[in-house]
């Protein structure tokens, strides 16, 4: 037999007899992810899979209609875990629409410091934006507007 490497460990290892074409080593975190990665691919390859897999679910989540609200009563901190989390992928969510939103992108900075606050700003290390909702907007003198620029809201960005 000829000596493998593993993909995941990176270890030599022996195909056994029984499977020549052994890809990954024997190891449970190694089979574990083998497996994870030939599920990926058959749900990407394979429709009729990929619908056997989504019916399969549909049909345990109707047999089991209480089993949500039965874990996160027995489970309140990960219950509480996960509304933050979804509150920050929420806020992402806002900010990566506001990002594609031209009349945002548009306006010119301003010299102003910002002092931000809250128990949040300990990931601002992390490159991470910090969650506040303010929105400081400077009065413009009135001028009239040209007719298309109003239909659009391109005025603001001027």
């Amino acid at each position: 037999m000829i000596e493998r490497r593993c993909p995941y460990c990176h270890q030599s290892f022996l195909p056994t007899k029984s499977q020549p074409e052994q890809v990954a080593c024997s190891g449970a975190h190694c089979q574990r992810r083998r497996g994870a990665d030939y599920r990926r691919a058959k749900l990407a390859a394979d429709a009729d899979y990929r619908e056997g897999c989504r019916q399969s679910a549909r049909q345990w989540r109707k047999q089991n209609p209480e089993y949500w609200k039965e874990y996160r009563a027995a489970h309140p901190t990960s219950a509480e875990r996960n509304r933050q989390l979804q509150r920050s992928r929420d806020r992402k969510r806002r900010l990566k629409s506001l990002a594609n939103n031209i009349p945002a992108c548009d306006l010119i900075s301003c010299p102003a410091t910002v002092w931000l606050l809250g128990p949040e700003l300990r990931r601002l290390a992390n490159n991470t934006s910090a969650p506040a909702q303010v929105w400081v907007l400077e009065g413009l003198p009135l001028r009239a507007p040209l007719a298309g620029q109003l239909a659009n809201n391109t005025a603001l960005a001027q």
